[in-house]
């Protein structure tokens, strides 16, 4: 686990109409503040990465499709300097995943070829292209490739 990183389990609540898909309230412990919300859509087999955030911390959640999300500390000062951590997180694992500021993150989506995931992003900051640095996905200076693990 890297430090800071929380994944929280986030309720549904399934009826015959549907159901609804909690993400986040302002009266939630972990809530820190509201940036901007953005949704990333991304086809099976596309992979969003690299990018790491200087002040934002991210709040993602998965509300259609799958993705691997993969996170890299390459904080200094950090007691996790140096971990990857590798979370398969959406519709068969609904939850919230909150990213600090520092830290690598991307991801790919995975699964039926004609569904797109669905990436949804509370952050607590406004977009700004000085506070994101962007990083080729294959860059040899993170230790992760994204390839199917078989075995």
């Amino acid at each position: 686990m890297i430090d800071g990183v929380k994944v929280l389990p986030l309720r549904q609540i399934p009826d015959e109409r549907g159901k609804i898909m909690h993400m986040l309230k302002s009266t939630d412990p972990h809530f820190e503040k509201f940036g901007e919300i953005y949704f990333s859509f991304a086809w099976p087999g596309a992979i969003k990465a690299w990018h790491v955030h200087k002040l934002m911390t991210l709040n993602y959640a998965v509300v259609s499709g799958m993705i691997k999300l993969v996170l890299y500390d390459r904080r200094p000062k950090s007691a996790t300097k140096g971990e990857l951590m590798e979370l398969f997180i959406g519709q068969d694992n609904y939850c919230l995943v909150i990213v600090p500021p520092g830290v690598v993150n991307g991801f790919k989506a995975y699964g039926d070829a004609s569904k797109p995931a669905i990436v949804a992003n509370c952050a607590t900051e406004p977009h700004s292209a000085d506070e994101i640095t962007r990083i080729d996905p294959f860059s040899k200076d993170i230790p992760y490739k994204w390839d199917i693990k078989h075995g």
